[in-house]
């Protein structure tokens, strides 16, 4: 049996045409999706890039692994302590350890433990390749090795390939070469002419007026990416840009199906595709970042095409990105490890089982302090530190009537937030009593003076900012909140 793990970065399900987009933005992923399991709501329990992906890893929350920013003492897992042993058990005990346990030959593809600082991400790959460019490279740069790789290996048995493919991350980079797939007045997006004149007074990096963070400034070497969006048309086009990404990557994803067609093993390849978050593009006011703890930056997909378990079904439980390692020592007949936090969703690739979790608790750290619960249907946000967007302190959206998140209902619903709040506070109460640092990792980060992508920066040139695009009134708020 082999196993291909397709790693797409910043990939929104709904931005996907097997989840119901009405662009065809992923045809050949849509193929995979048919022959295996769709999940509807598999979310990463820790977001973005660098928690997400150590969550998956180590199949822990990051409440447990400590790795929950981007910069800062919660950038690295926390040390074993005085019961490790000759090796590491976070390493040894891995997502990608577990198919070396199952006799797989494993090999990965991929910049992201050189982008981070996170070379824990390499533990167990037999192979891993590097094209060196820090997750700035795209597509084309990296599918010459893979399929140079599949070449090598197709008259092998028992390997697992973790491919990572970067777009559609910002900054926009598909090549010129690759045309325009789609027609920009065509975008269906649920942001009207007024939505967006709301949009152009946000407070907060990212927002309409600063893609690039907290500055407008455009970069030469990747000109597809404006730096604001001063109009209407420029929002449109942006929304254009990341479909546009979307489907260069399932291009670039095509390629391997495709070798793994001629070679003739492709009925008898697992397929994993998965992301490790979604993306922002005008929920809360932010574009083209995946800076909160929302329903479109943790919500992820997730496809798996598996020899003999089930074909054209689709989950609607509850999943998390770290239910993936018990599941897969499940189905390759490994021991299922005690230190992982999630739980294996066998039953629902086999038999269509619902396996899934009573709520999900979500957490980002990197640009804000935030922790959300994903429940019936609900999505509640309690806000520790707002990364500079003047959010409130609570936040109750209706995912299934409001998916975009344009009315916070929290006034109307308060016995909702209630229960949500519980859900948190039980949660947080549960896994302290199993973390044997005793130490929250959100609280690590506010006693660092907040979120990295949010204190990196100065506050009082983003406040000159502000002032200089019309926003004094915002500038002011951040002012009171942050330097009185």
């Amino acid at each position: 049996m082999r196993v291909l793990f397709v790693d797409i970065d910043t990939l929104r399900p709904d931005r996907m045409s097997c989840y119901g987009y009405d662009r065809m933005t992923t045809p050949n992923m849509d193929e995979v999706a048919k022959e295996g399991v769709v999940f509807e709501n598999y979310y990463c329990s820790d977001a973005p890039c660098l928690p997400s992906r150590a969550a998956l890893v180590s199949g822990m929350f990051g409440i447990h692994n400590g790795a929950v920013g981007h910069g800062g003492t919660a950038a690295d897992m926390t040390l074993y302590g005085a019961e490790r042993s000759f090796r590491n058990p976070h390493d040894t005990n891995n997502l990608f350890n577990t198919f070396r346990r199952a006799g797989f030959h494993t090999a990965s593809i991929s910049t992201f433990a050189e982008r981070h600082s996170s070379y824990w991400f390499n533990a167990g790959f037999n192979e891993t390749y590097n094209v060196g460019d820090g997750g700035m490279e795209s597509g084309e740069k990296v599918i010459p090795i893979a399929l140079d790789w599949l070449e090598k290996n197709q008259d092998k048995d028992n390997w697992f390939l973790h491919l990572h493919i970067w777009d559609p991350h910002t900054p926009y980079r598909a090549p010129k070469e690759f045309g325009e797939p789609f027609d920009k007045s065509k975008v269906n997006t649920w942001i009207n002419e007024e939505e967006f004149s709301k949009h152009l007074q946000h407070t907060g990096p990212h927002s309409a007026n600063e893609l690039n963070m907290f500055e407008d400034t455009v970069d030469p070497n990747y000109l597809r990416h404006p730096g604001k969006l001063a109009s209407y048309e420029d929002m449109k086009y942006f929304q254009n840009e990341y479909d546009r990404s979307v489907h260069y990557a399932d291009y670039i994803i095509g390629q391997v199906f495709d070798k793994l067609r001629e070679s003739g093993i492709y009925e008898d390849t697992a397929i994993i595709i998965t992301s490790d978050h979604g993306e922002n593009m005008g929920e809360l006011g932010l574009y083209g970042e995946h800076a909160t703890a929302d329903h479109p930056t943790c919500r992820i997909p997730m496809i798996i095409k598996w020899p003999y378990a089930k074909a054209g079904h689709k989950d609607t439980g509850f999943h998390y990105n770290i239910d993936l390692a018990p599941t897969m020592a499940e189905m390759l007949g490994v021991e299922v490890k005690e230190n992982w936090d999630g739980a294996s969703y066998k039953e629902s690739l086999i038999n269509g089982e619902d396996t899934g979790h009573e709520c999900l608790v979500l957490s980002q750290l990197a640009h804000v302090c935030q922790r959300s619960c994903r429940f019936e249907d609900w999505l509640y946000i309690r806000t520790y530190h707002d990364g500079y967007h003047l959010f409130d302190d609570e936040m109750l959206f209706n995912i299934k009537d409001d998916p975009y998140e344009q009315e916070d209902v929290k006034e109307k619903y308060p016995q909702i937030c209630e229960k949500g709040a519980k859900y948190i506070l039980d949660w947080v109460d549960a896994n302290m009593k199993k973390n044997s640092q005793q130490i929250d990792p959100l609280w690590t980060v506010m006693s660092e003076g907040g979120p990295f992508h949010a204190i990196d920066y100065p506050l009082d040139k983003y406040l000159e900012h502000l002032e200089n695009t019309g926003r004094a009134e915002g500038a002011q708020k951040l002012k009171e909140k942050y330097t009185s």
